[in-house]
């Protein structure tokens, strides 16, 4: 049975070419910016972090009421800042008034990431989705604060529509799927991680930790295609991703 899997996972979502994401294995990714000791996560403060660290940056997308790509990880506002309610609620000028929990660092774009970055390091993109969710609007969003922009990057998702959509409409992005086992995820059972993949057809996938190793992960590996793995955040889990895995997103102990 695993064999068979192997065999149509290679032929469904099929390895890329080396050349095109052999950069996602050199470097350890700072998991939503090198965050900590008063430095929010997906704050700009915590992206310049990493940049000083000489790490790349994952960082994560949510998309504001007027359809602006916003660095923020819930969907609501309430655990990260002061404020309540839906961050879709709030256009990209009110979300930029809003500042972190206990912190002057303010919510921002992923225009102001780039601009902050501007291909120091590379970037690992994620972008939220779920059930009845329009994430084409997010991916159209994330697509066009990148038009321009030259250094190394690469988008993620658990949807699986992304990916699809960034390899129909943006093919010259690198474009990721993220998966997890545990009741948290939607993949629970292997038919469905393996489905998921042959929908996504990605560039490389983003496997969560504790799930390392397992059959999935290295037949793809095997067959050429890059394991990222988050997130990493002990030296146990940091030893464990060196390795089963291709590159760490890592924070707080997990930081080599």
């Amino acid at each position: 049975m695993r064999s068979l899997l192997s065999r149509l996972d290679r032929f469904f979502a099929p390895p890329p070419a080396p050349g095109r994401v052999g950069w996602l294995s050199e470097w350890t990714y700072a998991h939503r910016g090198l965050h900590g000791n008063g430095v929010p996560e997906n704050s700009l403060a915590a992206y310049a972090g990493a940049v000083e660290r000489g790490m790349g940056i994952e960082c994560d997308i949510q998309r504001s009421r007027d359809n602006a790509a916003m660095l923020v990880h819930d969907w609501e506002l309430d655990r990260l800042t002061g404020v309540t309610g839906p961050t879709a609620s709030y256009s990209a000028d009110e979300l930029a008034q809003i500042a972190f929990l206990d912190s002057e660092h303010k919510l921002a774009q992923l225009a102001d990431l780039l601009a902050l970055v501007d291909g120091k390091v590379p970037l690992l993109i994620e972008i939220k989705s779920r059930r009845r969710y329009d994430v084409e609007e997010s991916c159209i969003a994330v697509r066009d604060a990148l038009k321009n922009y030259r250094g190394a990057h690469a988008v993620m998702s658990f949807d699986p529509r992304v990916s699809r959509w960034f390899r129909r409409n943006s093919p010259q992005t690198l474009h990721g799927l993220v998966i997890r086992e545990d009741e948290k995820g939607m993949t629970q059972r292997a038919w469905q991680r393996h489905f998921t993949l042959w929908l996504a057809r990605p560039d490389f996938v983003a496997y969560h930790v504790v799930a390392l190793p397992n059959p999935m992960t290295c037949g793809l590996r095997k067959a050429g295609m890059p394991i990222l793995t988050w997130t990493v955040d002990s030296a146990e889990l940091l030893a464990r991703a060196q390795i089963h895995a291709d590159a760490p997103i890592a924070e707080g102990p997990g930081v080599p």
